[in-house]
């Protein structure tokens, strides 16, 4: 077998999960993952029930071996409103239709490690989502002690966006969880507090001016133009409409 850490770097290829890998994407998350799946979670996988995957082989391999996986990550789709963050997106989203990639697994085997595998699935997952002209994100959760996963995800642009207390239950004790989101096609960033109250003073303010428009045109019906010349005087100048708005190894992401 081929040494991935020698001077030669493997040629790795990337490809849909089939079904001839269930055998190695189930040996592969019992050897990362402190969570087990069940059986009917790696045969949705490898059958594409409802999970959208892909792996990564080692075709530099002289052995039977390479078209065998050596990495992977596992995906699923879900309505942005039957998620839990939709709240993120209520302030720039009028569609009911939204939806968003959740990233469910992903994991890369220990001698592979630090080649940027791991961040090629990432980005074939982000590239998926773009596709898709009503997705708004891909999100995920990683457990709060898990620090290379989150220092890769920030890496990876992902946006922190959610602490969810005692999300996992592992082997008898809970864990938090960190939520991370990258938007895609229009999507963006909540609004801080700030920012939101900024926008209702800023949308406040246009309203009280179409009113006292409006107070005006009326009474142009009924003074005469030299006193509404003289009362227009004392009106503040109009303030501006600008609306605030935020720009904005892993090992798994469980």
């Amino acid at each position: 077998m081929l040494d991935p850490r020698s001077e030669i770097y493997p040629t790795i290829e990337y490809r849909p999960i089939q079904p001839f890998d269930l055998e190695a994407l189930e040996k592969i998350h019992l050897a990362l993952f402190p969570i087990r799946y069940e059986r009917e979670f790696f045969l949705n996988v490898v059958n594409g029930h409802g999970i959208v995957s892909w792996g990564a082989v080692d075709t530099s391999r002289s052995d039977d071996r390479r078209d065998e996986i050596i990495g992977f990550v596992t995906t699923r789709m879900i309505a942005a409103k039957d998620s839990e963050i939709e709240d993120l997106f209520r302030y720039n989203s009028s569609r009911k239709d939204l939806t968003l990639v959740y990233i469910l697994t992903l994991g890369v085997v220990d001698s592979y490690r630090n080649l940027g595998i791991a961040s090629s699935l990432v980005r074939e997952v982000v590239k998926y989502a773009a596709s898709i002209s009503n997705c708004r994100g891909v999100y995920l959760h990683v457990i709060s002690y898990n620090q290379p996963a989150i220092s890769f995800y920030k890496k990876m642009l992902f946006k922190l966006v959610r602490r969810l207390p005692m999300f996992y239950y592992i082997r008898g004790q809970h864990y938090d969880s960190y939520l991370f989101v990258y938007y895609v096609n229009g999507g963006r960033s909540p609004c801080s507090p700030l920012e939101i109250v900024t926008s209702f003073v800023v949308d406040f303010r246009a309203f009280v001016k179409m009113l006292v428009a409006k107070f005006w045109s009326k009474e142009d019906h009924c003074n005469p133009r030299w006193t509404r010349c003289q009362e227009s005087n004392t009106l503040l100048a109009p303030q501006s409409n600008k609306r605030i708005i935020s720009g904005d190894n892993t090992r798994c992401h469980v």
